[in-house]
């Protein structure tokens, strides 16, 4: 089944928050390198993601999440950088796939949609962090945007 790629606003955050609080939890319980200790409670993954929903809300983020059906399975968000002078840059962030949805493109697919997210919202350069080794590493480094497998920190620009 093709991952249809939908960009969150504030309101579906809130739709799906039980989603992407399952999520997160599914991403952190196995192993996922993605800022939190195992084991992630639900209160905590829950304040996460209102943490977020109040950054799409202040049009700081974009959250786009994949969907298989009803079911969310995935999803990746975009951090704006706010000061002047890096209004061309962005930070790709949590880049999740629900582990009963792994290894079908579905990271691919929203590594390109988050791509071309950051290029509508005028950002030419785009960084992100991921340990070496993981998984998450080999789905970034399978898309055609991020090169620079042995920087801790990879950074492109989103024209080639």
């Amino acid at each position: 089944m093709t991952p249809i790629i939908r960009r969150i606003d504030e309101h579906g955050v809130g739709q799906h928050l039980q989603s992407l609080t399952e999520l997160l939890q599914d991403a952190v319980d196995s192993g996922a390198s993605v800022g939190f200790l195992r084991p992630l409670t639900k209160p905590t993954a829950r304040a996460y993601w209102q943490t977020v929903q109040r950054a799409v809300g202040a049009d700081h983020r974009i959250l786009l999440a994949a969907f298989e059906g009803d079911a969310l399975v995935g999803s990746v968000q975009l951090d704006l950088a706010g000061m002047p002078n890096g209004s061309h840059r962005a930070e790709v962030m949590k880049l999740l796939v629900h582990r009963r949805a792994r290894r079908r493109g579905i990271a691919r697919a929203l590594m390109g949609a988050i791509e071309e997210s950051a290029r509508g919202s005028g950002r030419q350069l785009l960084v992100l962090d991921t340990r070496v080794g993981d998984a998450a590493e080999q789905a970034v480094h399978e898309t055609r945007v991020f090169e620079g497998r042995d920087h801790p920190t990879v950074r492109t620009k989103v024209d080639g």
